[in-house]
């Protein structure tokens, strides 16, 4: 019968006779484990081959799971521990150091215990839970030590629901804080069960949560965790909680707040208690034992309050302070055990610090920032973006220049006339959403101004949205002018129809987009004004109309190709062929090059770190203007 399962059986306190049964039951298999040699995981292996296994190292108990990696043996889990219900308690100092060939003894040791971990902790030290402080202190942080750690952590926040003082928070805090040093960490990864982090999460804002506090405030400080707490009325001044505290043995500190208005203190019934407990590593802890691909930039800050309080500020400052990206603020799900970016929202950051705005419940306890994977700057590209913007305004202000200049001369037939409409409509809405992507640019600086914000890119998205239905309004115009006599509609008729197309559906596009996402705070980005991707994925809103017009003018213009190859050029219709034949020319320019560019865009979004898209993307968004400009150019000249 193995050590490891009846340490298994103590630690969840099954009785004594269900863990005698239970490892009677598993014997054969466990033999048939152990019987295996150890140490065969030194070879090449193939892929899909079968895990295999190696021991612990001595004095500790457990085995070392490997699995077959691109030819190479990676360890997956690990189950060593040393701890025991007789090593945490100290109760033998020779059974603690015991070598694996007295494993007999040791097995009839584990036969012989008739009390849980549980039962033993409240014999010994029922006031202060002091007495297992030593045995854990003093025991490597090895993976299944940890999980020991964690799972009797949690059997104590479970089983004690009453009568929690200062001094056991105090022995707890102590536990705690041996598993969060920062030299545990990378062991966080081979626990046989990736929840622990969770767990230990959990356990430790429930037994808070469940501390009686005198009228004195508590400060209970350790390395990796310092829990503080107070008394506070109805009424009461505004209440700050500051830690400040150094995220492993060799960084500098960093602080994080816990903000109480004194008007969220008005809704109170009575007197209540607030405690914040604090976690420098946590974060690194979460993201190695859940394979989280989100970096924790700040302490992870836990707050229990009273249901009344919905509304807090917490002030964070960053770890990493490079400029290059910005912050998340986010809420740990307990249930669903994840980062959610639901539960808070930014108030303002810079390249220090970050404020959110959070709303604690009992779902979201403990809150943070992460660094977000998907802003990107640059210098290069900063410069590229705003000398593109630059050569785009002033192409577009000449084009409409030329066009108002030549407007009598260039539109003496009816489709030359709606042909250089669309044109101008076309330089018109590029010029205006390059004056709102100028200012959304100013706005989606280290402050974000929601409202202006919201307002900028609602219009970037209606004006950009307005160049590729202008386009379609030319295909339009094109079949038009091919497949129907041009002159059996009015011209009024057909100009209202253009507008209709041009502006109209996509202010219908962008209106539905702001009503149906907004509400729920997912319209923007968290760190741009621009449409939101990973919530709501509102930028389909602009991805799907314009690639779909694209691929429109694209069949329009092959099928117009076809169609005027094979037809007969009458001396009557001669200007209008030409016409269509110049419509087809910019649509055939101007189409590619717009759906080229947004193409990247949609790239950048894809893959936000890639310097190459955001350049690509800058680039051919400042020179999409040129064919129009062209082509006014060309009309001035033939004038």
């Amino acid at each position: 019968m193995s050590p490891a399962l009846w340490l298994y059986c103590l630690v969840l306190l099954l009785p004594t006779e269900s863990c005698r049964i239970l490892c009677q039951a598993a014997s054969k298999s466990q033999e048939n484990v152990m019987s295996k040699p150890h140490g065969v995981c030194d070879g090449v292996c193939k892929n899909n081959a079968t895990p295999c296994f190696q021991s612990c190292p001595p004095n500790s108990e457990g085995n070392m799971k490997f699995a077959c990696k691109a030819k190479k043996w990676h360890k997956v889990t690990e189950t060593c521990h040393t701890l025991n219900t007789h090593s945490i308690f100290e109760e033998d100092e020779e059974l603690y150091s015991i070598q694996p060939s007295e494993s007999t003894t040791r097995t009839h040791m584990f036969h012989r215990e008739s009390k849980t971990i549980m039962d033993t902790l409240m014999e010994k030290c029922p006031k202060d839970l002091s007495c297992v402080i030593k045995g854990i202190e003093k025991s490597p942080w090895m993976p299944g030590n940890i999980a020991v750690v964690v799972q009797l952590l949690h059997n104590i926040s479970t089983m004690l629901t009453k009568g929690i003082n200062e001094e056991k928070m105090q022995s707890y805090s102590a536990m705690a804080n041996h598993i969060l040093n920062s030299k545990s960490i990378s062991n966080w990864t081979f626990i046989q069960d990736r929840n622990s982090s969770c767990v230990l999460l959990q356990s430790i804002n429930s037994f808070a949560g469940k501390l009686f506090m005198k009228e004195h405030p508590i400060n209970i400080s350790h390395v990796f965790i310092h829990t503080m707490g107070t008394v506070v009325s109805r009424g009461s001044l505004g209440r700050n909680f500051t830690f400040s505290m150094r995220i492993n043995d060799t960084s500098d500190k960093v602080t994080g707040r816990v903000l109480l208005t004194t008007e969220e203190l008005q809704k109170v019934p009575s007197a209540f208690q607030v405690i914040s407990i604090a976690f420098p590593t946590l974060g690194a802890i979460l993201e190695a034992s859940l394979s989280e691909n989100m970096t924790v930039n700040g302490l992870v800050l836990s707050v229990i309050l009273p249901k009344e309080l919905k509304n807090i500020s917490l002030v964070f400052e960053k770890i990493r302070k490079s400029g290059e990206r910005k912050s998340q603020c986010v809420g740990w799900h307990s249930l669903e055990s994840r980062w959610d970016r639901s539960a808070c929202k930014m108030i303002r950051e810079n390249s220090r610090q970050a404020v959110c705005h959070c709303r604690p419940n009992k779902l979201f306890t403990s809150f943070s920032i992460l660094m977000s994977p998907n802003t990107l700057e640059s210098p290069v590209l900063t410069y590229i973006t705003y000398m593109g913007l630059g050569i785009s305004i002033c192409s577009l202000i000449i084009c409409l220049a030329i066009e108002a200049l030549v407007w009598s001369q260039v539109t003496k037939t009816e489709i030359s006339y709606l042909r250089h409409l669309c044109i101008a409509n076309i330089a018109a809405t590029l010029l205006m959403a390059d004056a709102w992507f100028i200012v959304a640019s100013f706005l989606s600086g280290p402050i974000l101004h929601h409202n202006v914000c919201v307002t900028a890119t609602f219009f970037i998205h209606f004006f950009y949205l307005s160049v590729f239905f202008w386009m379609l309004a030319k295909a339009l115009l094109i079949l038009y002018g091919i497949l129907i006599v041009f002159h059996t509609l009015p011209k009024s008729c057909l100009v209202a129809s253009l507008f209709s197309v041009g502006y109209g559906c996509p202010l219908i596009i962008a209106v539905i987009t702001l009503a149906v996402t907004e509400p729920g705070k997912g319209y923007l980005r968290p760190e741009a004004c621009w449409l939101n991707w990973d919530m709501t994925k509102a930028l389909l809103a602009f991805v799907v109309p314009a690639l779909t017009i694209v691929v429109v003018n694209l069949i329009t213009v092959t099928l117009v190709i076809i169609k005027t190859q094979r037809a007969a050029i009458g001396s009557s219709m001669f200007q209008e062929v030409r016409a269509i034949v110049r419509l087809c020319k910019n649509i055939a320019i101007l189409t590619p090059l717009l759906g080229l560019t947004w193409g990247f865009g949609i790239a950048t979004v894809i893959d936000g770190s890639s310097l190459a898209f955001h350049i690509i993307f800058s680039l051919l968004n400042a020179l999409q203007v040129s064919p129009e400009a062209v082509r006014a150019s060309e009309a001035r000249e033939r004038v």
